[in-house]
């Protein structure tokens, strides 16, 4: 990190991961290009999941080249008597893989819509039994994270 007067512990890091609205995912594609997408992201200990639909150009790319790249971001706050923005942010770097187990794919759906979608817990168990075989669970491992204010 250039900017090291921001660096942040991987506490604060983790912290903006899990309070984040949604985060984007970057990774590479067959011909070496750069390829990101905005995702709805739960943390679990040392991985993050988000689901996604089975098929596309994002699994594509996925099942090729597991290494990714996440970038999440916490509170901003646009500053009116100066040209600058405070922030907070985490970059996360790790292996993603997808999650085939039911039991692990029904705990992912289920954190991330008490994150997400509290009010309608009572209508999860209906809504899993319904899509979890047409729904895809990604999870990925952190492997390295770091944090970022100002």
């Amino acid at each position: 990190m250039r900017r090291k007067d921001r660096e942040k512990s991987r506490e604060f890091a983790l912290e903006v991961t899990d309070k984040c609205e949604w985060a984007v995912l970057s990774m590479t594609d067959q011909e070496g290009m750069p390829y990101a997408v905005p995702v709805t992201i739960v943390r679990d200990g040392d991985f993050v999941y988000f689901h996604t639909a089975k098929a596309g150009k994002k699994i594509d790319i996925l099942n090729r080249h597991p290494q990714v790249c996440l970038v999440c971001v916490g509170d901003t706050e646009r500053q009116t008597d100066s040209f600058t923005t405070l922030y907070e942010s985490a970059v996360i770097n790790g292996t993603i893989c997808e999650v085939t187990e039911d039991e692990e794919k029904i705990h992912a759906l289920r954190i991330l819509c008490e994150r997400h979608t509290p009010a309608n817990m009572g209508q999860f168990d209906k809504e899993v039994a319904r899509s979890l075989k047409i729904t895809g669970v990604w999870k990925i491992h952190i492997e390295e994270i770091t944090g970022k204010a100002k």
